[in-house]
């Protein structure tokens, strides 16, 4: 204590710069201009809006204002200190590096005391990982990256969750030193811990006046002096006002500490010049960081001046989340006790039939003791000298024989059953009340599974088995453990209509039993979307997701297939129903196959509906086997099908096209008239497209490779035909995406037509109207607000 004031009282006063007041006492410009008050009202404004944000600047670990932060991959803060020792907790050793690699303060380090020691470089162990990281060190014979390196889980305090912190742990985070300077700000406005005390002075400790960044400690005017001597490097480190947190002069990369000059939009992370040519962001979308920081602040001054422009808004908000939390405490209380109230109901009946079960029992018990009571009494008397043997000694000593007589037949009958009871001895009544047993388990388990009512769950609609053709079927089910409903509502409305103002109005239909319905009478070429919930007794659930569904562009066209005519009626297999047909290749095809160099002739196999169209417009749905060979689906006159059709010869293949009398080349350029037929061409599972709408009119396009495109077959096609336009148009029946729109000779009657060359099947789509599930009309539907 004496060499300290004896230290401080020879300090030279004029050469040491005058004592500067404590930074927690002056509020930064910063904070006075964002609140243009003057005065006493200025400063209780600012201290009253950073005491409010003082919750926005606590580490959640350690419940303090943040030191240090760190920024971890989830976008929360956490200090430093603080993760490192959640580190520890968790095991991981080694990996709580500092990502600023900063110098090491003087403060901290002992040896460092000395201004001889401070002259000395320390070695850094990190350099040869840095080294051998980058790909120095390798030789012949050695495979690089051949372990795989440990990855560091860091519990999130924030959110809750394990964010991974790669390899090199904590040193690969970046330092939130945008959070320190409002941390810093907001200890010197609301005066935050006093002064600021020197980390080199004996104790006591002396005001700090100065700080060194590059040393990243406190001193006071003999201290600073003491470390950094005149004629060393030291003495070349510019003062800084005293601060307990020392920030790097930049943001660097902590894994080439050079200064980040660029954004990674896809990795969402600064990089640095030699992070922007690894591959690690090989291809990824990175920009300058410049234009990163002007995005994301005009977002957020767009964000803040929505949000402060509405301040109405939020303080109605509050005030119904306010009133929301007075009839939640309302509500809950009345939930007791009704719940209670319940309990004490089940508690009397228990009470009640416990009182009625013991009745029962003491009731039998009386009536088994009063039968054994009396076979005692009757036993009593079987002995000697007294009772019934007693009254027949007497009896026997009668000598009057008539007289015996009379008195002895009563006696006897009574002696005889007396005896008969000694022979046959057996308690009156069993001393066992195993018959008043009780079986409890099942209401035991039903007390046990005794629970809330709840309502149940969104269902969940079966998007393979809902479609929409004629009518829309909408097929649903309930979650594995969602509480049974007892029926269902379904909601549903056009989204290709104009919107009104006011709320979206839905139609809906109530209490729908099981789990489909059949929504009859769609409007054609319109857009639904459907929702289904159920209920018990518990109240209604949630919605299920929308689900969306289109309706066909035209009136559905129900028709069957007619194999009555056409050649080669003995290759095609016609189901039951006339709803599918199969074509069995048969001889030709094989023989094909052994002179498919020299030429083959296959037969072209034609099915039609059994239907014409002479007017409006219409639409059917089929689905192509895909391991079909080649099949043509289509429409055409019905004169020329058959006139074209009814015995053919057989013609070349694989390479045969029909003829249809359109032809998508060159050779009918000036025919203007439209072709009789109109196929869409399928095999292997592919659709054949051509160049022009024209392509695929007819039977006959023999366009060239590089004038032809294939495309997928879908699931289901769709044939839409107008009759009065003379249009024929292929969609993908699922999505109603169209594929190829020609034009068709519509001078009379127009069948529908498919046509087989080698094996292929079709199915015919089944209309929903023969489905027996439940109806619902859509001109039933009420109008749901």
């Amino acid at each position: 204590m004496a060499t300290r004031a004896r230290l401080s009282q020879g300090r030279c006063q004029p050469c040491s710069p005058p004592p500067l007041p404590s930074p927690s006492l002056r509020v930064p410009p910063s904070f006075v201009s964002a609140a243009p008050l003057t005065g006493m009202a200025a400063k209780r404004g600012t201290k009253t809006s950073m005491k409010n944000m003082e919750k926005e600047l606590l580490c959640p670990v350690c419940q303090e204002m943040y030191k240090q932060p760190l920024v971890l991959p989830c976008t929360h803060n956490v200090c430093q200190a603080c993760a490192r020792e959640v580190l520890g907790q968790q095991g991981y050793v080694g990996h709580g590096g500092d990502p600023s690699s900063e110098p090491t303060s003087p403060a901290s380090t002992p040896s460092t005391r000395s201004p001889r020691l401070s002259r000395r470089t320390l070695p850094k162990p990190d350099r040869l990982d840095r080294l051998l990281k980058s790909g120095f060190g390798t030789y012949p014979g050695r495979k690089r990256g051949a372990l795989h390196p440990q990855v560091i889980m860091f519990p999130c305090p924030a959110c809750q969750g394990d964010v991974e912190l790669g390899e090199r742990g904590l040193a690969g985070l970046f330092r939130n030193l945008t959070l320190e300077r409002v941390v810093e700000r907001y200890r010197q406005s609301v005066s935050v811990g006093g002064a600021i005390l020197c980390q080199l002075c004996k104790p006591p400790p002396l005001e700090a006046t100065k700080g060194c960044t590059e040393c990243r400690a406190t001193f006071c005017n003999e201290c600073f002096k003491l470390f950094h001597p005149w004629g060393t490097q030291k003495a070349q480190h510019e003062p800084t006002l005293p601060t307990l947190s020392f920030r790097p002069k930049g943001l660097m990369c902590p894994d080439h500490k050079e200064e980040v000059t660029h954004y990674c939009k896809t990795c969402q992370r600064l990089v640095c010049q030699l992070c922007r040519v690894r591959r690690t962001h090989s291809g990824h979308k990175i920009t300058p960081v410049l234009s990163a920081y002007q995005a994301l602040k005009d977002k957020l001054t767009k964000s803040l001046t929505y949000i402060l422009g509405n301040q109405d808004t939020v303080q109605t908000q509050i005030c119904e989340l306010e009133e929301t939390v007075r009839h939640t405490e309302v509500s809950g209380q009345q939930a007791k006790e009704e719940v209670s109230q319940l309990v004490r109901g089940l508690g009397a009946v228990l009470e009640e039939k416990r009182a009625s079960l013991l009745q029962a029992i003491e009731e039998c018990q009386q009536e088994r003791l009063a039968r054994l009571s009396a076979q005692i009494q009757e036993h009593r008397s079987l002995l000697d000298g007294s009772g019934l043997v007693g009254y027949a000694q007497e009896v026997l000593k009668e000598t009057d024989q008539p007289c015996f007589v009379q008195a002895a037949k009563q006696l006897h009958n009574r002696i005889a059953r007396a005896t008969e009871a000694l022979q046959m001895f057996r308690p009156a009544a069993s001393s066992s009340f195993r018959h008043c047993q009780l079986d409890v388990g099942r209401e035991m388990k039903l007390l046990t599974e005794l629970n809330f009512l709840r309502v149940p769950e969104a269902p969940v609609i079966d998007t393979q088995r809902t479609f929409a053709y004629d009518q829309i079927f909408l097929c649903w089910r309930l979650p594995p453990h969602s509480p049974p409903a007892w029926h269902y509502t379904i909601e549903f409305r056009r989204t290709d209509v104009p919107a009104q103002p006011g709320p979206t109005r839905w139609q809906r239909r109530e209490e729908v039993r099981g789990t489909s319905a059949l929504l009859e009478n769609p409007d054609t070429g319109s857009v639904y979307v459907l929702r289904v919930r159920g209920c018990n007794k518990a109240g209604y659930g949630e919605y299920s997701e929308d689900v969306h569904l289109h309706t066909p562009p035209a009136p559905v066209l129900h028709f069957f297939l007619d194999g009555r005519w056409g050649t080669s009626r003995e290759r095609l297999a016609i189901s039951k129903d006339q709803r599918a047909v199969r074509s069995v290749p048969g001889l030709p095809l094989l023989l094909a196959a052994e002179r498919l160099l020299t030429g083959c002739h296959l037969s072209v196999d034609v099915v039609l509906g059994d239907v014409a169209v002479t007017q409006g417009r219409s639409y059917w749905a089929c689905a192509v086997d895909p391991a079909s060979y080649l099949v043509k689906v289509g429409v055409g006159l019905e004169s020329k099908l058959q006139e074209s059709f009814q015995g053919a010869p057989d013609v070349i293949s694989p390479r045969y096209d029909p003829d249809s009398g359109h032809d998508s080349g060159a050779e009918d350029a000036t025919v203007e008239a439209s072709p009789p037929f109109a196929f869409l061409t399928i095999g292997m599972g592919k659709i054949l497209l051509g160049a022009g709408a024209s392509s695929n009119a007819g039977l006959t396009g023999r366009d060239g490779p590089a004038a032809s495109c294939t495309v997928p077959l879908p699931p289901r096609l769709g044939i839409c035909l107008d009759y009065e336009r003379g249009r024929v148009s292929f969609l993908d029946a699922v999505s109603f995406r169209g594929l190829l729109e020609c034009p068709l000779d519509c001078s009379g009657p127009v069948c529908p037509a498919f046509c087989f060359i080698g094996g292929g099947a079709v199915q015919l789509q089944e209309p929903v109207g023969t489905k027996p599930e439940r109806k619902v009309t859509i001109g039933g539907f009420a109008k749901l607000d």
